[in-house]
């Protein structure tokens, strides 16, 4: 059995990848903040705010296979509206969170035989929208600290990430509210839909397993055909 450590998995993406992880038998420690998860056969949920200081992980295994940090924040507004703390309070959400909990657990990484980790990034990276520069500086932040992160850790510990495009998560859920705004927003797709959290697991299931073993310091977009197509 893998032991697997999902940061924000009660909901949206991390919440499918660890029902995805529990179906394949695997044990996975999943982290909630707000949105409160009862545990099932093999999945522990704990409460974690990635904000505050260390956690206390000697709960966990002294092996991991897989790390996937899922926080984030979608704020979308005119650049000249945004202040240099609200900059910071992203970055320190998205990457020096994610910076955290990999030291933490990074022994315990280690310890297995091969090891993936999971960072998340978004198609607004290399594809300039208008009102992202707040959440693309960040991740943009997290696809540098992916790539340096890959070469550090190799060849023992995979490190790779995944940029989505919008995406029908609680995160999202005020670019949603409507189906006005989910129809205008599917069809600014190509494949003219808009991505469900299944869609961005099952990348992130694959990434984790020995079927990716091959696989390390890239960004794949998940998006449909968002960032490469116009049609």
């Amino acid at each position: 059995m893998k032991n697997y450590l999902i940061i924000g998995g009660s909901s949206g993406i991390g919440e499918a990848l660890s029902l995805l992880l529990e179906k394949e038998h695997s044990q996975v420690f999943s982290s909630y903040n707000q949105n409160v998860k009862k545990d099932t056969e093999n999945i522990r949920y704990f409460k974690l705010n990635v904000l505050e200081d260390l956690p206390d992980f000697s709960f966990l295994p002294q092996t991991l296979n897989g790390v996937v940090y899922c926080p984030g924040s979608i704020k979308l507004r005119p650049f000249h509206r945004i202040k240099p703390a609200d900059f910071l309070q992203d970055y320190n959400l998205q990457v020096v969170g994610a910076i955290k909990i990999l030291q933490a657990v990074l022994p315990r990484l280690k310890n297995a035989k091969s090891a993936s980790v999971l960072l998340f990034s978004t198609v607004a990276v290399q594809t300039g929208f208008p009102f992202h520069t707040q959440v693309a500086s960040s991740k943009g932040a997290v696809e540098g600290l992916m790539r340096s992160l890959a070469a550090d850790l190799a060849p023992r510990i995979r490190v790779n990430c995944i940029a989505p495009s919008l995406t029908d998560t609680p995160l999202a859920s005020s670019l949603l509210n409507s189906d006005s705004k989910k129809e205008s927003n599917a069809q600014r797709h190509p494949l003219k839909r808009i991505g469900q959290a299944n869609d961005i697991a099952n990348a992130a299931n694959f990434l984790l397993s020995d079927n990716s073993s091959w696989i390390t310091g890239q960004v794949f977009s998940v998006d449909g055909g968002i960032s490469t197509l116009k049609i």
